[in-house]
């Protein structure tokens, strides 16, 4: 078996979908009223899976967390630490949940943590100090 990508469960599609395209820059092509949505970022497969579909798909009923949950983190890194403070400045003002502000840590990695609006961790972070 090889990892092919990963995929988030989610309540309201068009809201994500905005969110991820409009606040994180990812390029979406679906629609905002699509059941699936799929996208390659990096390298990485990227799906939304609509609740509702894939509960009708399966056949079955499933239970989500509510709010702010650790149950994952999306990992993202940009260039150094000037661009961790910069990113988590800029996605806060696009109404980003702000969950950590920029912070470097013991381990070396400046890093802060935001929530997309159904409440996954998304982490901005980088290694290099830059110039």
């Amino acid at each position: 078996m090889k990892l092919d990508g990963f995929g988030i469960f989610v309540k309201e599609m068009p809201i994500m979908i905005r969110f991820y395209r409009d606040v994180l820059g990812f390029a979406i092509q679906e629609e905002e009223n699509t059941s699936n949505v799929f996208l390659e970022k990096d390298g990485t497969l990227f799906l939304f899976y609509g609740r509702d579909d894939f509960e009708m798909m399966t056949n079955r009923t499933f239970a989500y967390a509510k709010g702010i949950q650790g149950h994952f983190e999306i990992a993202l890194s940009v260039d150094d630490y000037a661009c961790v403070d910069e990113t988590y400045k800029e996605v806060v003002s696009k109404g980003a949940v702000s969950v950590m502000a920029p912070q470097t840590m013991p381990w070396g990695q400046r890093t802060c943590y935001i929530a997309d609006p159904e409440g996954n961790l998304i982490e901005i972070g980088s290694f290099n100090k830059g110039g």
